[in-house]
């Protein structure tokens, strides 16, 4: 089943922090090195059923090179109904969130899209380039947003620990995740579980379905 996002970028790099304190941080490795399981080559069938453990595509993974910056592979997953989002962790502590959603940006809808800490309204688009920067007065966060074949590829920050010129670069880099670096960022298959619901073996083939906690060979 697809989950709908209903926790904005914003939300979502407040608790961040949180959630790599508490899990530890696992590097995604080197994408530019040898395949991350020790694979002479990747299947692609493999990739794409990766992906689509974690409820995406992927058509819908992009991924930025920033010096300093390393994926944090406990922060792979599904952005909205099957979009994609990361985050790129510095040992100084700065966090870039990326996020990937169908659609399209431009100057008419770039000022109503979220932004962390922005009052409705008052978001400010400039223009950079290929991309767009996107601040807001008194917000703690400020991103970069740029459009790619149909996606809309954000870059979020707090302006405290990463700044804009790390920004720009880092958006400058957004590229489409190819073979070697899928395989560095996305979580193996042995690593999510079963895909099914677990089987109960105390649930009887006939009746109203409660659990069966007879010792076997109990009489009815």
């Amino acid at each position: 089943m697809r989950r709908a996002s209903s926790v904005s970028l914003g939300t979502a790099a407040l608790l961040l922090p949180l959630t790599l304190t508490a899990c530890g941080t696992e590097r995604s490795g080197t994408p530019d090195a040898r395949p991350a399981h020790g694979k002479a080559t990747v299947d692609r069938a493999d990739l794409a059923a990766r992906a689509r453990a974690i409820e995406t595509t992927t058509d819908m993974i992009y991924v930025i090179k920033a010096p300093g910056f390393e994926a944090a592979r406990q922060s792979v997953g599904v952005h909205g109904d099957d979009g994609f989002s990361s985050a790129y962790v510095s040992k100084s502590g700065g966090i870039i969130t990326l996020t990937v959603d169908r659609g399209t940006l431009n100057e008419t809808n770039c000022p109503t899209a979220s932004l962390q800490g922005a009052v409705e309204g008052k978001v400010m688009c400039e223009r950079d380039g290929d991309s767009w920067y996107r601040t807001a007065a008194g917000a703690q966060g400020h991103e970069y947003a740029l459009a790619k074949d149909g996606r809309v590829v954000r870059l979020g920050s707090d302006a405290k620990t990463v700044n804009r010129d790390t920004l720009r670069a880092a958006a400058r880099s957004v590229h489409l995740g190819d073979e070697r670096e899928l395989d560095a960022l996305l979580p193996p298959l042995r690593e999510r579980g079963g895909s099914g619901p677990t089987e109960r073996g105390d649930l009887p083939p006939v009746g109203d379905g409660a659990p069966d906690n007879r010792p076997p060979n109990a009489g009815g």
